[in-house]
Parts: structure tokens; C-alpha cells; sequence
């Protein structure tokens, strides 16, 4: 099954330290994922940026909404207790959701406060407030910054598809370079001749002697075209004319499926492909042919600080 939201954490948090005792955050996390009847797999699934667990990224923001709304306090670093307005809550019966948390003032306060933040309610039409409560605010930040790398993907490609058969080929070796291939290596990439290059686009030096080089062979196709096994079968063929074992097949398109099982059967030389998107997300994160515009800091509180410091 899949995690599920945050507000639906809310329940199984209250019953975690519903015995009004003091109960640590792994403890609630276990009784949470056993409640909840969450397998291995649910609790190791990760959110977009691949930085935490969904699973512990939603606890913790049920526990900042229920603190919010003052159902449970936190006496202590990663500890929780169940306050009287908890208790009421579970004794009440009802559905305990984002809505039962509105009758708080202090949580709506701090709801529509963060509604507003998000931008929300500015009319773009892009996501509503009742889209939005289904995820944490962590989830919505990733979402946006999937979207916003999303457009900007496009946009790269668009400008890779403007460049020269040759411009791309050393667009993929100063890709190679940037990614740390041939590192402090004199000379390490660089591309073929044009014509007769018998298949190989280009060649980046693993070792200062050359005993080890990584042939690369690009193409520059439209994105919606798809390479198939014969593209590979060629570019195999060229790395045994070399005598190579490690090639690189990249290029703006897609594989064919005939293609990609195809390079995993090969014995003789180990060839990685690379297709369009991953191209773009390549360069992206290397920041070729893209640039910083703003950078954003998600802060947490210091328990250590205010517990050691003061």
C-alpha cells in the first residue's frame, strides 16, 4: 500500500501516547507503522529529493500540526505527550483530520498562515488549498522544484537540439568531464574526427597511460525517435574494433526496448545508455548549460542548542 497522507497520521499519532505517559519519536514511528499496517518497502520509500523517508517526513509533520492545534506537547527533544484536548479528541470519536484541527484558533492560524506562504490562494490556478492539504509542506516544496526542473528539462533540450553534430559530441565529452571522468588527467576528453571515426563520437581517458578509456558514441536524434538494437549492434561492433570494453551510448531520443536488452546481454564490452532525459538530468545536476538562479534553505530547530548551550 501506499504511505499514507500526513493527515491521516493524525489518529494513530494521538493513540501512540494516548497512556498520557511521555513516549520517544521512534517509538511513536513504530507504533504509527504497525497501526497502520505500513510494510518495509512503505517505510523505505523516499520523497522526491531522495533526502528523507516519506513515511518519517509525514509523522513529523502530523506532529507539528497536533502540536499546532495543542493535542500532544513536546516536553523534551524527539519526545511527545498527549495533552487534555488530545484526549478529548480520541474520546470524541469523530474523525480526527484537517478540518477537526480548524476548530483550534492556534491551528488556524498557523494553517491558513502557511496556505498563504505557499502561494496557494494567488489564483494561478496551478494547485488548491484541497490539493494541497494532501501533502506536508516538505512534499509541496518538492513538488514544486520537480515542476520548475521539469520546464527547465524542456527548455535545455530545446536549445540541445539548436546545436551542430559536432557542438553536441563535445557537449557529451565536457559532460563526461564535469561528471569527474578522467580527473587530473592531461587532455582526458576529447572528440573523433567527423568523418571515419568508425562509430566512435568521441573517448575519455581513464587512466594518465590510456589503458583504460570509455568510447562514447552520440546521437543527435528528435526526442519522440527511438534507437533500436541495430544503432547498438554497431556501436558494439566499433568498440571490438578498438578492443574496448566500456562504451557509452547517449544521445537526445529514446532506447527501444530491443535496444536496452540488447546491452544487457552484451558480454564482450559493457555498454551504458543514456537517453534524452536522463541527458537533461545529467546536465542539470553537473550545471552544464544551466546556472544557479536562487538557492533555498530549509531550516529545522537546534534541540541541542537550547538543550546544551544556554
Amino acid at each position: 500500500m501506499a504511505v499514507p497522507k500526513f493527515f491521516e497520521f493524525f489518529s494513530s499519532f494521538l493513540q501512540a501516547v494516548s497512556d498520557g505517559k511521555i513516549h520517544r519519536a521512534k517509538e511513536v514511528r513504530e507504533f504509527i507503522a504497525e497501526a497502520m499496517h505500513l510494510s518495509s518497502e512503505d517505510l523505505a520509500e523516499l520523497l522526491p529529493s531522495k533526502r528523507q523517508s516519506t513515511f518519517d517526513n509525514r509523522v513529523a509533520w502530523a506532529r507539528t500540526y497536533l502540536d499546532r492545534a495543542g493535542l500532544i506537547q513536546t516536553p523534551a527533544r524527539g519526545q511527545y505527550c498527549i495533552t487534555e484536548e488530545g484526549m478529548k479528541a480520541l474520546a470524541s470519536g469523530e474523525k480526527i483530520d484537517l478540518k477537526y484541527l480548524e476548530r483550534y484558533q492556534s491551528f488556524t492560524e498557523f494553517h491558513f498562515h502557511s496556505v498563504s506562504q505557499n502561494g496557494l490562494n494567488n489564483g494561478n490556478g496551478d494547485q488548491t488549498e484541497e490539493e494541497a492539504e494532501d501533502k506536508s509542506p516538505m512534499e509541496m516544496l518538492d513538488d514544486a522544484f520537480k515542476k520548475i526542473n521539469t520546464t527547465l528539462a524542456g527548455e535545455l533540450m530545446d536549445e540541445v537540439m539548436k546545436l551542430t553534430p559536432g557542438e553536441f559530441e563535445k557537449l557529451v565529452v565536457k559532460l563526461l568531464l564535469k561528471m569527474g571522468y578522467g580527473n587530473g588527467i592531461d587532455d582526458a576528453g576529447y572528440v573523433t574526427q567527423l568523418s571515419g571515426d568508425g562509430g566512435i563520437d568521441g573517448i575519455i581517458k581513464e587512466d594518465q597511460l590510456g589503458f583504460s578509456s570509455i568510447y562514447i558514441q552520440a546521437k543527435q536524434w528528435a526526442p519522440d525517435r527511438s534507437v533500436d538494437r541495430p544503432e547498438i549492434q554497431k556501436f558494439a561492433g566499433a568498440l571490438q574494433g578498438e578492443r574496448a570494453s566500456k562504451g557509452l551510448f547517449i544521445t537526445t531520443a529514446k532506447f527501444s526496448d530491443g535496444a536496452k536488452k540488447y546491452a544487457d546481454n552484451l558480454h564482450a564490452s559493457n555498454i551504458v545508455l543514456i537517453d534524452g532525459n536522463a541527458l537533461m538530468g545529467l546536465m542539470i545536476k553537473n550545471n552544464l548549460g544551466v546556472s544557479t538562479e536562487q538557492v533555498y534553505e530549509v531550516k529545522r530547530i537546534d534541540s541541542d542548542f537550547f538543550s546544551d548551550s544556554l
